[in-house]
């Protein structure tokens, strides 16, 4: 049936000839001449068209056609002037292009698409002239992505889910302008997978420190959003968490414990503490495992930052002790989110710094949203880790029907 479709829409030889009209169809391949000339036809067909549907509904003895407008509008392939009709009464509408609207929707993604890479707005304007042959200013850019904030509050304000089984939180560091000096800010962003295992990037926030203020306002908000419960936090030792529970990110542990260590230490090192991480049950905190007396680093005794760093985070590494090996492999690290955060990195790559907050707003929105829309399928481990959190949580794992 599709390929009856496909030789039904062929387009005949003697049609062919008489677009070509002589030309060589090389060079009318290269140049493009032909498809631009066909795109702006079947633009003005479609717009008297609409033409005509709009003076069926009109009085008979009132309104009728008057003539055309020349408008220049930006497509996905470049420049394109299009002749749209006009009625005496001016009370045409027209929906393909739009009154005072001068991009379609094609071009419009393509900038945006620039921008959310990192491109700057003078980068845009360069490549946007080079590859269009159309000249836009880098003020007019920034106006135009401008408009997404408006979208970026929609989504920073929008209803979440009532439970989240996961929620990994994680921080980027950022440099933008304030009060005239250049600071280094966090944003913190997360991501926060449902009962049904479908992962959704609740909010991002950016916050000059961390501390129990900050994230007491987060907790607000997301209640404030519809969030009732959160039944475990995978953070990187963020400070000031609330009262729920807190996971380490165990990977991120180990390699500052790892650090410590000179090369050749650094084997003996991590299957030392492999014996603490991956225990059946949760032990004591580690203090007499590792001293001067008990050395684990061949004659050397272990360095006294590593036994400092894991006490002190030592009640947020024990909670994933409770659990099977499936629900540990899901919590016991942030590496979740870390390929987000490597995605934004890439998008902050090529910037010093941002002005101000809502340039640095702007620009991670676009690239978590593009992140997002591949998540389709819950993690490969859900199904493992599912039912044990339905025994062990009970009536708060709660999964809506699709």
């Amino acid at each position: 049936m599709a390929r009856q479709t496909r030789e039904w829409r062929r387009i005949s030889d003697e049609l062919l000839d008489e677009l070509l009209a002589g030309d060589d169809p090389a060079e009318v391949f290269r140049n493009g001449i032909l498809i631009d000339d066909l795109k702006k036809a079947v633009a003005e067909r479609a717009l008297d068209a609409e033409m005509d549907a709009h003076l069926e509904h009109e009085p008979a003895w009132g309104n009728h056609r008057n003539g055309h407008n020349r408008k220049r509008v930006l497509t996905d392939e470049g420049a394109m002037e299009v002749e749209v009709p006009r009625d005496r009464a001016r009370r045409f509408e027209p929906q393909l292009v739009e009154k005072y609207c001068r991009r379609l929707q094609g071009f419009d993604d393509k900038v945006l698409s620039m921008y959310a890479r990192g491109m700057t707005t003078r980068e845009i304007r360069v490549h946007v002239e080079e590859l269009y042959g159309v000249s836009v200013s880098a003020e007019f850019i920034s106006k135009f992505t401008d408009a997404v904030l408006e979208e970026v509050g929609e989504w920073q304000s929008r209803p979440l889910e009532e439970v989240y089984a996961i929620v990994y939180f994680d921080a980027v560091r950022v440099r933008v302008r304030d009060e005239g000096l250049v600071r280094n800010k966090a944003v913190y962003l997360a991501i926060g997978v449902n009962c049904a295992g479908r992962k959704e990037i609740p909010s991002l926030w950016i916050e000059h420190t961390e501390g129990a203020k900050f994230w007491l306002s987060v907790m607000n908000e997301l209640k404030a959003r519809g969030v009732a419960d959160v039944l475990i936090a995978v953070v990187d030792g963020l400070k000031g968490f609330p009262e729920v529970t807190v996971q380490t990110c165990i990977v991120h542990l180990l390699r500052r414990s790892l650090a410590y260590a000179s090369y050749k230490e650094r084997r003996v090192l991590a299957a030392a503490l492999k014996t603490i991480y991956r225990g059946r049950r949760r032990g004591p905190r580690p203090r007499r495992r590792w001293t001067r007396s008990k050395p684990v680093l061949g004659g050397r005794s272990t360095p006294p930052p590593i036994v400092r760093s894991w006490r002190s985070a030592w009640e947020q590494v024990v909670p994933f002790f409770a659990f099977s090996q499936p629900i540990r492999w899901a919590v016991y690290t942030t590496n979740a989110i870390e390929s987000l955060n490597s995605t934004v990195r890439r998008a902050l790559r090529t910037r010093g710094h941002f002005p101000n907050d809502r340039a640095a707003t702007k620009l991670l929105y676009l690239a978590l949203r593009g992140v997002q829309r591949k998540w389709r399928a819950p993690p490969l481990y859900w199904h493992q880790v599912r039912p044990e959190l339905a025994i062990r949580f009970g009536e708060w794992f709660v999964v809506e029907p699709s």
